[in-house]
């Protein structure tokens, strides 16, 4: 049984915000792949079982996604090197998405949270950036802001690499799954 986060913020104001890219991917993947079974709420979490597979969308906010995860390592049993963090980055420019086997958890309050309860850095992540040039004044407006249509056409393409990576992430260990998926896709910068 392997298990993937998206991370973001529940409720209709955060919706489609930058904050929730995480939450993204959960719902275009069970799109593309006709998951219909409905999801119910347990470990402060709404879950998604596929087969062999957990999506998981924390019903906690962004900076408690700790909590739900730690809920759901302890309940199912799942080892760390078999979760995927799937979350927003300012620090990586948007258009671009980068998966890491581990690591701190940078200005990301959520990933802070996780690594707390966890008690380890060794938590494979995938990335999703949403950060511009020059970078925000106010982060947290930013963050909480929704993409423009501009940025959208830009991060479509990200999320539909972040399904495949997630179905990806079924089948491989998370090596394979950086190998194939991290230099695939150039930042796009200024439009261009």
């Amino acid at each position: 049984m392997k298990a993937v986060f998206g991370l973001g913020n529940p409720g209709l104001d955060y919706t489609l915000t930058r904050h929730n890219v995480g939450f993204a991917v959960i719902d275009l993947y069970r799109k593309v792949y006709r998951h219909k079974r409905k999801g119910r709420i347990a470990c402060s979490s709404l879950i998604y079982r596929a087969e062999d597979l957990l999506l998981i969308k924390p019903t906690t906010y962004m900076n408690a996604s700790g909590e739900s995860i730690r809920e759901i390592v302890d309940r199912f049993g799942i080892a760390l090197s078999d979760l995927l963090i799937i979350y927003d980055d300012l620090d990586l420019p948007l258009g671009r998405m980068r998966i890491l086997p581990s690591g701190g958890a940078g200005t990301h309050k959520g990933m802070l949270s996780i690594l707390d309860a966890v008690g380890a850095e060794t938590v494979p992540r995938l990335r999703i950036g949403i950060g511009v040039s020059p970078r925000p004044e106010n982060a947290i407006d930013y963050v909480l802001g929704r993409f423009n249509e501009e940025e959208w056409q830009t991060l479509y393409p990200v999320l539909e690499d972040g399904v495949e990576a997630v179905e990806a992430f079924r089948t491989c260990n998370i090596d394979e799954v950086m190998t194939r998926f991290n230099r695939r896709r150039p930042a796009v910068v200024n439009g261009e």
